[in-house]
């Protein structure tokens, strides 16, 4: 499976941006996904993910403003981002796990196999 993500770019702050991407094999809607991001200097971060079971769980930074969803007869995968902060400033990364367990939404990098090449969202004040 390879993804791209794409849909980044500089906003204001409390602006909104729709983050896409898209993956190539016919497993992909049976993997669990996630969007990750890294700012400058800083760790890569779990910002949404959903499960097998379609369960979507969101870090606290994001939650009631970032929406996870998934298209599966197009083999896309969104972030809906708004009322975005410059805090929000980051690499934003897609990323699959084709492991076959049902259970909940994994934020842990490292239980994901395959990664999208990341888009830049820059969010000035």
């Amino acid at each position: 499976v390879q993804l791209q993500a794409s849909g980044g770019g500089l906003v204001q702050a409390g602006d909104s941006l729709r983050l896409s991407c898209v993956a190539s094999g016919r497993t992909f809607s049976s993997y669990a996904v996630g969007w990750f991001r890294q700012a400058p200097g800083k760790e890569r971060e779990f910002v949404a993910a959903r499960s097998r079971s379609a369960i979507t769980y969101y870090a606290d930074s994001v939650k009631g403003r970032f929406t996870l969803f998934r298209d599966n007869t197009k083999n896309m995968v969104y972030l809906r981002m708004n009322s975005l902060k410059p805090e929000d400033t980051a690499v934003y990364y897609c990323a699959a796990d084709r492991s076959t367990d049902w259970g909940p939404p994994k934020s842990d990098s490292y239980e994901y196999d395959f990664w999208g090449q990341g888009t830049l969202v820059t969010v000035s004040s």
